[in-house]
């Protein structure tokens, strides 16, 4: 009982000590991961503690000293624990496709068990989920933005990136498919800087420049790009070149940081991007049918009306834009006092998108045409701390309060219909709405060293969710427990309760009613709100050493879910909505291997994943009713559900002298498809309808290879050519067939692309 009491009074004492920057004494920091690409359970403090001076010394380290140390202590405050982790450090960014010029998209597909999508339009499918990602820069929350086309972020400022998966520790809360967790490059440990030209096929053209350094106490970093190109979106035909589908893309990104002393620092990070589109067309496409009426097409209508005098509208000539901004400012004050160890963060963002339709040109093939501006604007504060607590506890506590409006205003062209449903005039629909979203979380866990090979981290969070539909809560218990029976072997084993709240700026606020009469009412006026998901989770794993350098991993999960959150796009408008399946069901196994020797290095990443869900429970009016009645007592396949997902990587660094390097690298993509519509009446849907994501597009794969020569001028790398062939062997293949549950086009992946990139350093 005493101790029962004595460990409560340490446990408070932790919290505590969360406010006391005065404290002082040893903290633990447990070792860095390697910078290649591993799986790992993630374990803390894995092979014992390791104690670092910290606090106010006698003698003042060097800056660089301290913000390496600053770096170490951030570490301890959120480590995995347990969860999956895969880390890719910069040479390992630099041998994948494209290097630093490669979306950020792109770089998380080659991590285990994320399924590709349209890379430009920033979709990725981890473990079997549609987005439900959170992005954090040193640590620090980077809120949502409206799903568009493009991740704004440039992976130029990236020093290395993880995807930590599984049974996510209490500190994670909300978005818990995966965390994309990004460390910046920063000007104390990077000085000097890049300018760059990157160009070739489809009229790519990109400059862009980095730079980095110190004053005092003081260091700070930018980079910033340009980019225009001819496939902005992933083509909708297989054809060698898109048809209208420019882009123009600019992106920046700041860093700065103050060393207070040697325990502490303000940071401060900014970024912007603005992104213009255009639409891809496909060709040949005949004039869209009426379903409600009599008189066949809706292009029968317009010539009557003046709108058409030569009755007909080719589908190549369709100028469909959406332009994208997106802005996002930080600042956080950290501090390492001895023991403790906490960072405290203020962020706020700002996310825009713009639908042009083309009016004439949507009216003609799918009687409707849409105009759609959103903005989303979001403020927040995030806290987290960690105690250590001798050699067997370490405390770990904090929170987060995120605020989000978001100004929805549509105006919609549509026919008029008469009692046979058939077009008469035409009417012009406003609709402008305003939602809003209030996320708040605590958590409060204990790193628990049992054994010398064994710990457990247990804990919970406390999450409240409120917004203009919907207001839940829950309690999260997780609890995770890490084994070491040998050198080199890692297993763990892990429990984690979600609590998943839908997107803000994903859910529809429109006014069906609006919409009754016109060609763009839709066949099922149910709309239920969307709810958040409450999914158990469980995970487990083993990683092992094989040899020097030689490591494989195999890790299991399973997830059973109520109210199973999903997006799509429906429509013209292209911007993900929200919907809910009354249940849901993943599970999955991922294998991952990974070699280094001297200059050579590999890796493969093989997943198996099954994805369901039954009974759309929310946001009914997306869907026709015969899929919604078949779904009631069906379970089907999510759109996102990718049975297969593999990549493989092989990279060699060949020193010609002390001067110049040669860097070469091959890059493999694999998938056996994502969903599209498929099946019949013998499967119980009526009239032959096909079954909601019954079936699959065929399997794919795609080839890049490239290299990298280096010429050193001085004590820096001065200039760097590189080329980079992608789909080397010209495939032509499907990631989307147009068809299925939230999927409004087809999309190929690039056919072959050749390019070049030119730097100098400084």
């Amino acid at each position: 009982m005493n101790s029962t009491c004595r460990y409560l009074q340490l446990i408070v004492l932790g919290l505590v000590a969360v406010a006391d920057p005065e404290a002082r004494g040893q903290t633990n920091n447990p070792p860095i991961a390697p910078s290649g690409t591993t799986n790992s359970s993630g374990a803390a403090g894995s092979g014992g503690p390791t104690n670092t001076p910290a606090g106010t010394n006698v003698t003042a380290l060097g800056e660089t000293t301290v913000t390496g140390h600053l770096d170490k202590a951030r570490t301890q405050i959120m480590p995995e624990l347990g969860a999956t982790v895969s880390v890719k450090g910069e040479a390992q960014l630099l041998s994948l496709s494209q290097g630093e010029a490669a979306p950020v998209s792109q770089i998380i597909t080659r991590f285990p068990g994320v399924a590709a999508d349209s890379a430009e339009n920033g979709d990725l499918h981890v473990r079997g989920e549609h987005g439900n990602l959170q992005y954090r820069i040193d640590n620090v929350l980077l809120p949502e933005g409206i799903v568009g086309f493009g991740l704004e972020l440039d992976p130029l400022f990236i020093q290395s990136i993880k995807l930590i998966t599984g049974s996510l520790p209490a500190e994670y809360g909300f978005r818990t498919a995966g965390v994309v967790d990004i460390q910046s490059k920063n000007g104390a440990l990077e000085p000097g800087g890049t300018v760059s030209l990157y160009g070739g096929s489809y009229d790519t053209f990109r400059p862009s420049f980095e730079y980095g350094g110190r004053d005092g106490k003081f260091n700070y970093f930018v980079d910033g790009s340009f980019d225009h190109n001819g496939i902005g979106i992933e083509n909708p035909t297989g054809s060698p070149t898109p048809i209208h589908d420019y882009t123009e893309q600019s992106k920046i990104f700041l860093y700065g940081s103050y060393i207070i002393d040697d325990s502490s620092r303000i940071t401060a990070m900014a970024s912007a991007s603005y992104v213009q589109y255009e639409v891809p067309n496909t060709p040949n496409v005949p004039s869209g049918t009426n379903p409600n009426g009599t008189n066949g097409t809706w292009a029968s209508a317009m010539t009557p009306l003046g709108l058409l005098p030569t009755g007909t509208f080719s589908s190549s000539a369709l100028n469909e834009r959406q332009k994208e901004q997106n802005y996002y400012g930080v600042v956080s004050y950290q501090k390492n006092a001895g023991d403790l160890d906490y960072q405290a963060s203020a962020f706020l963002r700002r996310s825009e998108v713009a639908f042009t339709p083309d009016q004439l040109g949507d009216l003609y093939f799918n009687g409707v045409a849409s105009e759609v501006d959103r903005a989303l604007d979001s403020a927040g504060l995030q806290m987290d701390g960690s105690y250590h607590l001798g050699e067997s506890h370490t405390i770990r506590a904090g929170g987060m309060f995120l605020y989000e409006t978001v100004s929805a205003d549509t105006t919609t062209t549509a026919f008029n219909l008469n009692s046979a449903g058939d077009p008469t005039t035409l009417t012009h629909i406003q609709d402008n709405h305003a939602l809003y979203g209030l996320f708040t979380g605590a958590y409060l866990q204990d790193e628990w060293k049992l054994l010398p090979k064994l710990t457990l981290n247990y804990g919970a969070r406390f999450d409240v969710y409120s917004s203009s539909f919907d207001a839940e809560n829950q309690l999260s218990p997780r609890a995770n427990l890490v084994y070491q029976p040998f050198q080199g072997t890692t297993l763990h084993a892990g429990y984690s309760r979600y609590f998943t709240p839908p997107p803000v700026e994903s859910v529809s606020g429109g006014t069906l009613a609006k919409f009754n009469g016109t060609s763009a009412a839709v066949p099922v006026q149910q709309d239920d709100p969307v709810k958040a998901e409450r999914a158990n989770y469980y995970d487990v794993g083993i990683t092992q050493v094989l040899a020097p350098g030689l490591q494989i991993g195999l890790d299991g999960y399973y997830k059973v879910a109520q109210n199973q959150l999903d997006d799509g796009l429906f429509g013209q408008t292209l911007i993900l909505s929200a919907f809910n399946y009354e249940r849901g069901e993943v599970h999955g196994l991922e294998f991952t291997g990974s070699y280094t020797t001297g200059g050579f290095s590999t890796y493969v990443n093989v997943a198996n994943s099954v994805a369901k869900g039954e009974a759309w429970s929310s946001s009914q009016f997306l869907f026709n009713q015969n899929d919604v009645n078949y779904t009631q007592g069906h379970w089907i396949h999510l759109d996102h559900d990718q049975t297969v997902s593999a990549t493989y990587g092989a990279a060699y660094l060949y020193k010609e002298s002390s001067k110049n390097t040669l860097r070469t690298y091959l890059d493999f993509v694999y998938g056996t498809g994502l969903r599209q519509d498929g099946g019949g009446t013998e499967n119980g849907q009526p009239n032959g309808d096909p079954i909601p994501n019954g079936a699959t597009v065929p399997s794919y794969y795609t080839i890049n290879i490239g290299a990298e020569q280096s010429f050193k001028v001085g004590s820096k790398q001065a200039i760097k050519v590189r080329l980079d062939v992608v789909n080397v062997t010209d495939n032509i293949y499907e990631l989307r067939g147009g068809t299925g549950v939230g999927v409004n086009a087809a999309q190929y992946g690039m056919r072959r692309g050749i390019f070049g990139t030119f730097s100098y350093q400084f």
